[in-house]
Order: C-alpha cells, then structure tokens, then sequence
C-alpha cells in the first residue's frame, strides 16, 4: 500500500509518462505542462544558490524551462531546457540526440554555474567596465558561426568541452566565473603560472567588489519559457536535426566505415560505439603516447568518433584484435585533423 506521499507522486506524474516516443513527438512543448520547481532540478539549482551565498554573492538568478541552455542579455536569469524535467524527456532526447546535456548531477552543475556568470555579468553590468574590456575583451564582439580553439593556450581556463572559454569574451567570463564558483576548485593552485590565473584573480576582486550591492538590472520576467512555446517535439528535433547535422564531413563516415565494414553475412554483431568505449581507456594514452597531444583532447575526438558509430549504427564486424590497432591510427589521424584543419561549430 502506497503511503500518502507516494500517492501524492503518482498524482502528479504528467499525462504524457507513458506516451510512446511518437505521441510525445507531437505534443506542444507547452503542453508538457511543467515547472522548474516541480521537478529534480530544485535541488541542484539549490546547490547553485549556495555555492553563491558561499562565496557572499546575495542575487539568485531566477531559472525557468525552456527549450536550451542560455541567459538572456540584460535580463538576468537562466533558462533550462524542458528535457532535463524529466526521466520520460531524456530518454526521448537521448534517443533524438544521442546525448542529455546537463543529463548528470555534476554535468547540470557545470552548465549551472556558466549561465550563472551571464547572469551576473547581466546583473551588474560588468563588460561596460574599463578593467573588464582590458582583461576580458569586448562583449559587443560579434559571435562567430565557428571557432577554432588552441588546445595548448594557457590563457583561458578549463571548463566545458572544447574549450569553450575561448569562443568569446563573454563566454571567457562565464567559463572563468564558473571555475571561481566551484567549491574546492583550488583555481590558485590548479591555475598557478597561467595567464588565465589573472582572469580568476579579476573575478575574485570583482566579485568582492559588488558584494551587498544591488543589481543594476533585476532578474524581468523569463524569456522564452515553456508554457509560450508553440512548437511541436518533433518540430523542435527537426530544426536541431538540421542545426547540427553536417557538423561531420563525407570523408568522417567513409573512412569510418572502412574501420567498421557491413557485415558480409547474417549475425548478431556488437555495436561499434560499445566496442570504442570499451577500449576507450587504453586508446587515448596510446594516441598521446604517439602524438605527444593531451589525452584531453583525445578524448574529445573519442568522445565525437562513438556518438557518429551511434548514429549510424556500425557494427563490428572484424577481429578485436586487428580493430584496437587500426582504431588507434583512426583516432590519431582524427585528433591531428581536429588540431590543425578543423573548426568547431559556436554551440550555446
């Protein structure tokens, strides 16, 4: 028998639980009817709050439902994208995109954490200051379609995948907020000889600074949330199909399928992506053993190689035996393209 407050929780389970991934395709994501602090997310935005009241910053960026990640300019909050509300949204998410972003605990927090930098760079106006500029850039510097990172800079910090930080001033800041905001991140030691330490170091003064002050521009009301969005999931996947579906060229899938041939008979064959991550301990320190590259930035090609064998469904059809050497001269030819040739798409 269910005790009252599980009762209470099968009440307030969503309409739409059980839908199939093609009923839930066409819904409205306002119809999804749903709200940040109904859901998981409390808690960890809770997190949030007191990491900030930690570190003796008072303003609490509001956080709302939306469709993605992002903080609106000049107006100072942090919207979460639908999915992350509920375990019935990331398994159709992960099944569209082959990834959840923010799906984790630790993940949610790091994107958390960024947002939270606009927030108060918003809040407070912080890019119009002259110190800023100087350290930081301009933020009215156009956002490029792509970028192409430096794996081996020390003048940004390290915080999201592909090193983020130095796709634009303003992501800079948040980036560098992000790693001055995480308890026990030991910036100073982790940081120590970089030119990024005086980016943290401008952080923490500037956020001393502002400390009891109340913000220039105050959290308005949430821009784009959920229940004003018209769009159907499946219009919704769509679009984000056609954002990010060329982001891998003709030749990508080509030689990968020569690492991972169809079978020339009938079988129960192993996926390719389980296969990579299976072996995926050993093959980046072969790689930075061969390149002399950072097994960071192996990692990230690694991490690209098993979504595409994914999204493809390869299979493999081969020895083990003859796949862990030639899927090391694969990745190594992909980490050296990825270094040199290849621009990344400006995702958030």
């Amino acid at each position: 028998m269910l005790d009252r407050r599980s009762k209470s929780s099968a009440r307030r389970e969503p309409f739409w639980a059980s839908f199939s991934d093609e009923e839930l395709l066409d819904l409205r994501l306002r119809d999804l009817d749903l709200r940040v602090e109904h859901t998981a997310l409390g808690s960890r935005i809770q997190k949030l709050y007191d990491e900030l009241e930690a570190r003796g910053l008072r303003v609490r960026p509001p956080c709302w439902l939306s469709s993605e990640w992002f903080s609106p300019h000049n107006a100072p909050g942090i919207a979460i994208p639908f999915f992350l509300a509920h375990p019935r949204l990331q398994r159709l998410e992960y099944r569209q995109m082959n990834d959840v972003e923010g799906g984790t605990k630790a993940w949610c927090l790091q994107l958390l954490r960024h947002e939270a930098g606009h927030a108060y760079e918003s809040a407070y106006r912080l890019s119009r200051r002259k110190k800023w500029r100087t350290i930081f850039g301009r933020a009215s510097k156009p956002y490029p379609d792509y970028y192409v990172p430096e794996p081996f800079s020390r003048k940004f910090v390290l915080h999201l995948d592909w090193w983020y930080a130095q796709s634009h001033p303003v992501e800079d800041f948040a980036e560098t907020f992000a790693v001055w905001l995480r308890p026990r991140s030991q910036w100073r030691a982790r940081y120590k000889e970089w030119p990024a330490l005086k980016k943290l170091e401008y952080v923490d003064e500037l956020m001393a600074e502002i400390d009891g002050l109340p913000p220039l521009v105050k959290p308005a009301a949430p821009v784009e949330p959920l229940h004003q969005l018209q769009r159907t999931l499946r219009e919704y996947y769509r679009e984000r199909h056609e954002r990010y579906g060329s982001e891998h060229p003709g030749f990508y899938d080509r030689d990968l399928r020569r690492l991972f041939p169809p079978a020339t008979r009938n079988g129960d064959y192993p996926p390719a992506s389980a296969f990579l991550r299976r072996i995926g301990s050993e093959l980046p320190r072969r790689v930075a053993f061969w390149t002399g590259e950072y097994a960071y930035t192996i990692n990230l090609v690694l991490k690209d190689m098993i979504q595409r064998c994914r999204e493809l469904d390869f299979r493999v059809t081969r020895p083990e035996s003859e796949l862990r050497r030639e899927a090391a001269i694969f990745l190594t030819m992909q980490t050296m393209k990825y270094l040199y040739s290849k621009k990344r798409r400006l995702a958030v």
